[in-house]
């Protein structure tokens, strides 16, 4: 999505919409979660990205807002079934407004080369979640993967009518974590011939980098609770005043 004007004219409540507030991390208590939540609101983000569990707390401090709930399933590694993967998107979609689901691939096989197993598994998660008017955000975890396997999984997301391709779960352990990197966010929006949004996720922590991607043209990012207040130049108390 090509923005109007440059980045850097935004407002912050512009810029705001293009987050995707990651609520993710395992140890956090019912407190860290809806402090974090409240911040994500009160700035403005598109969506709060949270935990399964989470649901319960967070949907309700939602409800009235501009800020949507954004639900990782399978996360953050993707290996369950597929029968599985329905059975949670199901769940989650039937018993709860989600604006976003975001799926993890199964990139071991993506990187495989088995792309009809991968196009099958994401199209049968998408599938359920448009049931309900849920959009599907495919993670493929791209510091695991060439850019040429970059490229295959995002042409895969295409053919099984995802919404959004996505980089990274932001959780990866078998090497560097690199994240949004220009040249992931290229290739994938390359591969995906402007049939599929594109979400920039993993190590989005300064504003530099982040108004980048947005004059790249990237339409969603996923952003740390740490790192949103950077990336808008903006304090929560100052977004509050905002209104």
């Amino acid at each position: 999505m090509k923005p109007t004007k440059k980045a850097a004219e935004m407002t912050v409540r512009e810029l705001a919409r293009y987050i995707d507030q990651s609520v993710l991390k395992p140890e956090f208590t019912v407190d860290d979660i809806k402090r974090y939540s409240q911040e994500g609101i009160d700035f403005g983000c598109a969506t709060i990205c949270i935990n399964p569990s989470s649901l319960p707390i967070v949907a309700p401090m939602v409800e009235g807002t501009d800020t949507g709930l954004c639900v990782v399933c399978d996360f953050p590694f993707g290996l369950s079934t597929t029968e599985s993967k329905v059975r949670q998107a199901e769940t989650y979609c039937s018993q709860y407004t989600i604006e976003d689901l975001d799926i993890v691939a199964n990139y071991g096989r993506l990187r495989s080369g088995d792309l009809d197993y991968v196009t099958a598994d994401i199209r049968a998660v998408v599938e359920a979640c448009h049931k309900h008017g849920t959009k599907v955000k495919v993670i493929i975890e791209t510091d695991a993967l060439t850019l040429e396997q970059v490229a295959a999984g995002t042409r895969c997301a295409v053919a099984a009518g995802a919404d959004f391709i996505k980089s990274s779960t932001g959780f990866f352990t078998g090497g560097e974590q690199r994240g949004a990197t220009t040249e992931v966010i290229r290739a994938m929006m390359d591969a995906g011939e402007g049939k599929i949004a594109v979400k920039g996720s993993g190590c989005i922590r300064t504003r530099e980098h982040f108004l980048e991607l947005i004059d790249m043209g990237i339409d969603r990012m996923g952003v740390g609770f740490r790192s949103t207040p950077v990336v808008l130049d903006c304090t929560v108390e100052d977004a509050r005043k905002l209104g």
